[in-house]
């Protein structure tokens, strides 16, 4: 049986990450660990304890990030009737996220080599981006040779677009799902 954490080393774990993502989109890839310990009010020995590592902190930040772009996907994606709105409005939160977290993007592009999901988020993702296209196949908006490895080759581009500010990441989602209409 696991040990639960108590109630206060929780709240401090998650003052921490919610600081340190702050200053990661702030700032890049600049932040110390330290400046995170006094940002958060926690001191050195507790930021260690729960991330031992700089690499630690920011795969829990990444996680963070992932967990929220799939709870956005279950929430207000999945739901919608309208498979190419539903699209859309994925591909445009993910744009969002790297658009206003590019200095976040940044760190974890340095520290982890990629800002691709790992493990069990990328699983989860590819579980809701499948549930997408067949959605969009099922209602005529995608054709049916279109894969959900085609939609996240969609999704990498976008997110290099939106973070890297290289032209208009919007109209080049118009421009894929276009691309993925039925002939």
């Amino acid at each position: 049986m696991s040990k639960r954490p108590r109630a206060d080393a929780e709240r401090n774990r998650r003052r921490v990450l919610v600081v340190a993502q702050r200053l990661f989109v702030e700032r890049g890839d600049g932040v110390h660990m330290s400046e995170v310990a006094a940002e958060a009010g926690v001191g050195i020995g507790t930021l260690y304890r729960h991330f031992p590592t700089r690499q630690a902190l920011i795969e829990a930040i990444a996680g963070r990030r992932f967990a929220e772009i799939l709870d956005f996907a279950r929430d207000r994606c999945l739901p919608e009737p309208d498979a190419h709105l539903a699209l859309t409005r994925f591909l445009t939160h993910v744009a969002e996220i790297h658009e206003q977290g590019r200095g976040l993007t940044g760190a974890i592009e340095a520290t982890l080599g990629s800002t691709a999901p790992r493990g069990k988020a990328e699983a989860e993702l590819l579980a809701v981006g499948a549930a997408l296209v067949r959605h969009g196949q099922d209602t005529g908006t995608l054709a049916p040779g279109i894969t959900v490895r085609d939609l996240y080759m969609i999704v990498g581009a976008v997110a290099i677009l939106s973070r890297n500010a290289i032209g208009d990441w919007r109209r080049f989602i118009e421009i894929a799902l276009a691309g993925m209409r039925p002939g």
